[in-house]
């Protein structure tokens, strides 16, 4: 049962080499290491540390489109291509494909995440960096993960990217949006007021804390390695609810 998720997560890199995608991260790399190095010739103070945290903020992003879009678009591809329909046709279970596709694209995200850190290492100590990667790893898989939903969920380009983009934003800015609706300064005697702070605390108890992923400041001001475990913890449940949710729209699609 390996052999097939490998030999599907293999092609499906290779995929991703014949799309060029690696030789966009370079030109992705070689433009905010450019920028970097302009703002650094700007900055009064701290260079290096502004330096750093610009690196890991533009290439997070880039890596979440990146990876979201490519996902999507390759999966949609297969299924337009009927080269889907082609592999359920074999004695193979369906979550092969799904765990194979998964694996394929998160080697994107590794190669990505390593070459993004290789290049914050001219500008941050190593165990910062180690657990920034770590972190950017998981947010990725995440987003791997919620991108195959969407997209078995509703089968469009637009909507499934929207979809994972919106999420994301979300998930990274509820713990702000918390912070306002439980500011001391508002008053919630108002019915409204009550209710859009209990909806705000029950959105973010359903969605991931991705405020606490990948934070930036880490390289410029360290971190400490207890911070990684409950970024681990929380990937490992979305992932399992991702996955199984997946899975249950990939078992119901009819050939």
């Amino acid at each position: 049962m390996i052999k097939p998720i490998w030999t599907i997560a293999r092609f499906t890199f290779f995929e991703a080499m014949r799309n060029r995608l690696f030789l966009l991260t370079l030109i992705g790399l070689i433009s905010v290491l450019g920028l970097t190095e302009f703002v650094g010739e700007l900055a009064i103070s701290e260079t290096r540390n502004m330096q750093a945290i610009l690196i890991g903020a533009a290439m997070r992003l880039f890596a979440v489109i990146t990876i979201a879009l490519f996902v999507i678009t390759s999966v949609v591809r297969e299924f337009n291509d009927k080269g889907f329909d082609l592999i359920a046709s074999l004695s193979l279970p369906r979550h092969s494909y799904y765990f194979g596709k998964s694996l394929g694209f998160f080697l994107l995200a590794l190669v990505i995440s390593i070459s993004t850190a290789l290049l914050l290492l001219i500008y941050s100590p190593l165990i910062p960096v180690a657990l920034w990667f770590v972190s950017l790893i998981c947010e990725l898989a995440i987003v791997i993960a919620l991108s195959l939903l969407c997209l078995f969920t509703f089968s469009n380009v637009t909507v499934a990217f929207m979809v994972v983009i919106s999420f994301y934003v979300l998930a990274r800015s509820m713990y702000t949006l918390q912070l306002v609706s439980h500011s001391p300064i508002l008053e919630f005697y108002d019915l409204s007021q009550q209710f859009l702070r209990g909806l705000t605390d029950a959105v973010a108890f359903v969605l991931p804390s991705l405020h606490e992923f990948t934070h930036s400041e880490w390289l410029a001001y360290g971190v400490e390695p207890g911070d990684i475990i409950p970024i681990l913890i929380q990937t490992v449940i979305y992932l399992v609810l991702l996955a199984a949710a997946g899975l249950f729209d990939l078992y119901r699609k009819n050939l």
